[in-house]
């Protein structure tokens, strides 16, 4: 009997399919989710590079892998609108945070969506962010990855009107690191509405973004212009 069932109808539910979370599975049983169907087009995450290189080169070739986030796909993601910019932002603190922040830009792009990256901004260096927050203001989701005390994206919240999805990263000294710290202060913030994902989550942060732009499209469906 196989290991794995693979949850093929779960975009027609929910509107972005599933994502295969490498880290705990074998070499094998990757191999054997990845070649159940070749043509399949499959987002992986946590694919860390020892398990990627130990994949047959038959896999890999099939593979887009990008070493920062340890994110890959098999076969083509979807494609993005013709006229459309991205409606997403994602921002970090700081260049430490990248790596779960293009978990995130890596996902969305999966999904046919394009977002835009804005990095090193964190609080310690106030004005970086001051000035960006004109062009902050105009997207819809504005993604915000943050480790230490995670105060940046208090601060986002009190400045833009999108929704604002945080990512708590474990990037940190003593108490911060492990990222507990920073989602303590994200769940305490005082700045409204919001939204907080797991540590390091930046796929979860992407699938939330995901939700909020298919509601708003299948709000544009529903209300006539």
């Amino acid at each position: 009997m196989s290991e794995f069932r693979l949850d093929l109808e779960r975009t027609a539910r929910i509107g972005f399919g599933e994502a295969i979370y490498c880290a705990g599975k074998s070499v094998a049983q990757v191999t054997a989710i990845l070649e159940s169907d070749p043509a399949r087009a499959l987002l992986l995450t946590r694919l860390e590079p020892a398990k990627f290189e130990a994949l047959p080169a038959t896999v890999r070739v099939r593979l887009d892998w990008d070493p920062v986030s340890h994110t890959a796909w098999q076969g083509d993601p979807a494609p993005l609108p013709e006229a459309a910019g991205p409606r997403i932002a994602i921002v970090t603190a700081g260049t430490s945070d990248v790596p779960v922040a293009r978990e995130a830009t890596r996902t969305l792009r999966f999904s046919g969506h394009a977002s835009t990256e804005i990095v090193d901004v964190g609080v310690a260096g106030l004005w970086r962010l001051l000035d960006r927050v004109a062009e902050l203001r105009r997207y819809q989701v504005v993604i915000v990855v943050a480790g230490m005390d995670a105060a940046l994206p208090s601060v986002i919240g009190g400045l833009v009107p999108g929704v604002v999805i945080a990512v708590p990263t474990s990037v940190g000294y003593g108490v911060a690191a492990g990222g507990r710290a920073g989602l303590d202060a994200i769940l305490a913030s005082c700045a409204p509405g919001i939204t907080v994902v797991n540590i390091d989550n930046g796929y979860g942060a992407a699938c939330a973004a995901l939700r909020v732009l298919n509601a708003l499209l299948l709000h544009n469906k529903e209300v006539p212009s």
